[in-house]
């Protein structure tokens, strides 16, 4: 009996696909299932797609590349419709695909297989019923869009790692995963699931050359499943001992490949056995695919995260020895995005002359040149430090490096122009004396330090700055020289710390304000460690997560980095020990120099006397104390040839404080009491201070006077 005769009896016939030519020849049996009358035929790819169902037809390719992918069977399930739209029977086609080369050099394929007709249920009968595309596609549809989303999502290895291990495969699950890796000529276990702790010792250094199924589907980069214990017996007989110990029964070693290169191997073990019909192994491949470009994924952010922990901690100096009688606390924030990485910095830097200087500066941009940029600014305004320099000979220095780095580079290619365009950099220095509390500060642009109180009140403190460094090599910064009084906190911050969230230099600073002043009580006074938690409360104020409700008025809110040093002068009353049974509130106190040649600093000073009087109870007794102190100020500018020293003092308790203004200066000549008349625009300063101030006077000094005046807070607040 020929072959023919014997497949025609058991209602199967033979179809042959040649790709190259886009002809399907049918044997009799074979035409009969489709429809056709029951003779051989040969026939157009097109005519012979007509008789399938087309949501059939579109699954065929996708199983035939698996099976070339994996040298395997193509299987699949086939509904036969008729000319009018009728499903006929349900076939199942099982076929090899050749390769095959064309006469024009190009590779190609032919089919070979059988059609077999599947029995369907009849009514009333029990016999399951499984459809083409029913419940077990959508169901897979869905794994396969949930798996794609959570590995998408995985940021690490162990991320990665932890999502393969929790993936439920709809119809048939594994117990026992493990991903292998490939470092040279070895491979070896980089995670798994299902196992004990130790099973992965037989398989974490194994030669590529072992005959073990995970070591060949990295050397040939092709699929193995072995659906029961004797396949696996007969095919690697050697290892098969290692995997005989779990008591599985079917196993699956699909290649993880990313951009045409094995990376590793992936391994899905079954106790229940498993067919590996031609739906489960696209599931398989398609979990792999997705797994190997997580992996790939992770591992290019994990070496990035290195890099970035590497390069920041390399260019974050140390805060070094620890201060007698100071404290200091400092963080950085790089930016959200790139390689986080930008052009702020800070340092400490012990001096010759026993003092240290604290340095906070920002390099233009936030990329990587900018943080190289910035390594070298930071390594030259040390070293300048360290010669003994004063600050504002550093800063000239500085400035001086800093443009003849940039313009001794090539100018930047076409294809980056900007690669080696200028820079310039905002610094401030401050040189700071442990034992006095002496600040002398220089600044390059930068924002000016703020300096909270004992009380709490926090002030920002002026200081006489020039151009940023970089922009005018030989530029001349000169310095403001301030006292840190026992118990006052200064901090140093970096323009991202003001600006970030859409706010401007008025806004953020005001958020910034209600931080430093809150954060006296917030965490615990000037306790130990209260620095520390002061620095946090900071930062998180602007990337925290209640960051949102403090959003500026500005809409371009993109981040930039941020960079805080807080230095903190202990002493008496700065709210260490125990506390007394009456505290006495601590003097709150600002001084400011203005010079012949600085009249602008005029506004600072009104600017400072109202910041120290914020929570003063009368409106009004402000605004006089602010006019009597531009008068008194703006006098010494004009009628004398020195500078003009401003301090202001507020003691007391809330609701009954008492206000002293002392404006110094060289000249030995007293003011004068004038009568101006209606159209004279001078001549009413005195006349001023008589009226608006509860007492006032002037004290001649040795070289120079001091005028004076006082206020009386009238009434409490009503708060209080």
């Amino acid at each position: 009996m020929r072959t023919e005769d014997v497949l025609a009896a058991v209602a199967t016939g033979l179809w042959r696909w040649d790709n190259a030519s886009g002809t399907v020849s049918l044997d009799a049996e074979a035409a009969r299932l489709l429809g056709l009358p029951a003779e051989p035929v040969a026939l157009p790819e097109v005519a012979v797609r007509s008789r399938f169902h087309p949501v059939d037809w579109n699954e065929i390719n996708g199983i035939v590349n698996l099976a070339v992918a994996e040298d395997t069977l193509a299987e699949a399930r086939l509904r036969i419709m008729d000319e009018d739209g009728r499903v006929l029977r349900t076939v199942r086609s099982r076929s090899k695909p050749l390769e095959r080369w064309s006469a024009d050099g190009n590779l190609d394929y032919e089919l070979i297989g059988t059609i077999q007709e599947i029995a369907e249920p009849q009514p009333g009968t029990t016999a399951a019923h499984t459809p083409i595309t029913g419940d077990w596609r959508r169901s897979r549809e869905a794994f396969l869009l949930d798996a794609g989303r959570a590995l998408a999502e995985a940021r690490s290895t162990a991320e990665v790692l932890r999502v393969a291990a929790s993936l439920s495969m709809p119809g048939f699950n594994p117990d026992g995963l493990a991903v292998f890796g490939v470092a040279g000529d070895r491979l070896s276990v980089i995670g798994h699931h299902g196992h004990d702790a130790g099973d992965e010792g037989p398989f974490t250094d194994m030669l590529l050359e072992t005959d073990y199924p995970a070591a060949e589907v990295v050397r040939t980069g092709r699929a193995i499943y072995l659906a029961t214990p004797d396949d696996y017996k007969r095919r690697f007989p050697a290892t098969w001992p290692l995997a005989q110990r779990f008591d599985r029964v079917s196993w699956a070693f699909l290649p993880l490949i990313v951009a045409g290169r094995t990376m590793g191997a992936w391994m899905a073990a079954f106790k229940q056995p498993a067919s590996f019909s031609p739906d489960e192994r696209s599931v398989l491949t398609t979990v792999a695919r997705m797994l190997a470009q997580a992996l790939q994924r992770a591992g290019v952010a994990e070496s990035e995260r290195e890099l970035t922990t590497g390069l920041q901690r390399s260019m974050m100096p140390q805060l070094g020895p620890e201060i007698p009688g100071m404290r200091i606390a400092a963080r950085y924030v790089p930016t959200g995005g790139g390689l986080q990485v930008g052009g702020d910095w800070y340092d400490m830097i012990p001096l010759p002359s026993g003092r240290f200087a604290l340095v906070i500066g920002d390099v233009q941009g936030h990329d990587v040149r900018a943080a190289g940029l910035m390594g070298q600014l930071r390594i030259a305004v040390r070293a300048y430090a360290s010669e003994g320099h004063r600050p504002d000979a550093v800063l000239s220095r500085a400035s001086r490096f800093l443009a003849g780095l940039c313009t001794s580079q090539e100018p930047g290619s076409e294809e980056d122009p900007d690669a080696q365009s200028p820079r310039f950099a905002t610094c401030l220095y401050v040189e700071c004396d442990p034992e006095t509390g002496t600040l002398e500060a220089a600044r390059a642009g930068h924002p000016d330090p703020a300096v909270r109180m004992t009380d709490g009140t926090v002030l920002m403190r002026p200081t006489a700055g020039g151009l940023p460094l970089g922009i005018v090599p030989d530029t001349d910064y000169p310095t403001t020289r301030f006292t840190l009084e026992p118990g006052e906190t200064m901090m140093l911050c970096t323009d991202g710390l003001i600006e970030t969230g859409g706010h401007d230099l008025d806004t953020g600073w005001a958020r910034l304000r209600a931080v430093l002043e809150g954060g006296t009580h917030e965490v615990g006074g000037h306790e130990p460690g209260h620095l520390e938690a002061l620095a946090d409360l900071l930062v998180q104020a602007v990337h925290g997560p209640s960051s949102h409700h403090t959003t500026g008025p500005l809409a371009d809110r993109r981040e930039d980095d941020i960079a805080v040093v807080l230095l903190w002068r202990e002493g008496a009353g700065c709210g260490c020990g125990t506390p007394s049974a009456h505290p006495v509130r601590p003097t709150r106190r600002t001084m400011l120099t203005v010079a012949q040649a600085e009249p602008e600093r005029i506004a600072g000073a009104r600017r400072q006397v109202r910041e120290l009087l914020h929570d003063w109870a009368d409106e009004e007794q402000v605004d006089s104390a602010v006019l009597m102190v531009s008068e008194m100020v703006t006098n010494v500018l004009t009628h004398t040839d020195g500078d003009a020293l401003l301090v202001a003092e507020a003691v007391g308790e809330l609701g009954e404080r008492r206000l002293r203004v002392e404006v110094a200066d060289p000249s030995d000549e007293l003011p004068h009491k004038r009568h101006p008349g209606e159209m004279a625009s001078s001549g009413r300063g005195v006349l001023l201070t008589e009226m608006l101030a509860d007492a006032w006077g002037v004290d001649p000094r040795g070289e120079g006077k001091s005028i004076w005046f006082e206020l009386y807070e009238r009434s409490k607040r009503p708060d209080l």
